[in-house]
């Protein structure tokens, strides 16, 4: 008897993740998906489910927005019935977001397996929730499923060796899988920048008025798919970029790698962007002081920098390194994962 399996998603990032298990898994198990709803815009979820092929979730919980507290509260209620009824051999959860800590909360209460993709990162800053959501998690897991040997380290540091498996990342299962699709929307004529702006750390003030100015005195064109989170808090403020700065809506995940694969660069708070922008080749500036992705750093292809015009300056004119090395697997971890959850290994 195939194994049931709720796959739980919730942001933009999850789908991404969830799209080539879920393909890894079509003949092998019967998986439910689980949207939370913490990511309900249509650009940031919906469009997500069209473009990737993911089929339509079998639980919408529609948590919507609210503070950490709230959202976590939300999801872990309107979960533990669909978890109760559904009595799945494995739920999964990925990445380090609110929903994959509620999903593992509750599925630890009753006692079901937790399988976690993307395990092990640290960033080593616990002023980040979504650190302490890795944490947690990574605490209450069966299945830990790493991108790097660098994740595996992470974790047997704090003494968790049990269930650890190196798959890679499934981010460049997507990359592989899905690039190619992202050709047909093209991207702007002439030089340009990529950025994205969406954690918390830098959609209050006085952080975001930095990070105005820098983007908007940089001397080059940035392209900008604004987050709900950035607009808003950029409204309350009463802030708007300078003419240099193109803001647009919301990038599907085909017409993000798209821009991306046309950048000279990723400015981005991003953990996602920051590997994406590696397995498209793209040099990464990310606008934190800290990352969970430090093997991008190590390698040349990503810097951190302050928010900044003239240290992001600096930043960009920096060489392109010469090599890329296969730092995240083979393109394959999502068959490696299906592997374990349906014990065919």
């Amino acid at each position: 008897m195939a194994p049931r399996i709720v796959s739980v998603v919730g942001n933009r990032p999850q789908f991404v993740k969830a799209a080539p298990l879920h393909l890894a898994l079509r003949d092998a198990a019967e998986v439910v998906l689980v949207d939370t709803g913490q990511h309900y815009d249509h650009g940031l979820a919906g469009i997500f489910y069209e473009e990737l092929g993911i089929a339509p979730p079998a639980h919408a919980l529609g948590v919507g927005s609210g503070s950490h507290a709230e959202m976590t509260a939300r999801i872990l209620e309107r979960i533990e019935p669909v978890l109760l009824d559904e009595r799945p051999d494995w739920v999964v959860v990925y990445g380090d977001t609110n929903s994959t800590l509620a999903g593992a909360l509750a599925a630890s209460k009753l006692t079901l397996p937790i399988a976690h993709v993307e395990a092990g990162l640290r960033s080593f800053d616990r002023t980040m929730p979504e650190e302490l959501n890795r944490v947690l998690v990574d605490a209450v897991s069966g299945a830990l499923f790493c991108p790097s040997d660098v994740a595996v380290g992470n974790l047997a540091a704090e003494g968790v060796t049990a269930g650890v498996h190196v798959v890679g990342d499934v981010m460049a299962d997507a990359a592989r899988l899905f690039g190619p699709l992202a050709d047909r929307f093209g991207h702007p004529d002439g030089p340009y920048v990529l950025a994205t702006v969406h954690r918390e750390a830098n959609t209050r003030q006085p952080e975001l008025g930095r990070l105005v100015t820098a983007l908007s005195e940089l001397g080059r064109t940035v392209i900008l798919p604004l987050h709900p989170r950035t607009r808003v808090a950029m409204s309350h403020a009463g802030l708007e970029f300078g003419p240099s700065v193109e803001v647009r809506q919301p990038a599907s995940y085909l017409e993000f790698t798209a821009l991306l694969r046309g950048a000279d660069a990723l400015l981005t708070d991003s953990g996602g962007a920051q590997k994406e922008a590696y397995f498209h080749g793209v040099p990464c500036v990310t606008l934190r002081e800290t990352t969970e992705w430090v093997e991008t750093v190590e390698t040349g292809w990503n810097l951190l920098a302050p928010n900044d015009a003239a240290a992001l300056r600096e930043a960009l004119a920096r060489p392109r390194p010469a090599a890329r090395p296969p730092l995240y697997g083979d393109g394959h971890a999502a068959e490696r994962i299906a592997a374990v959850l349906t014990g065919a290994t």
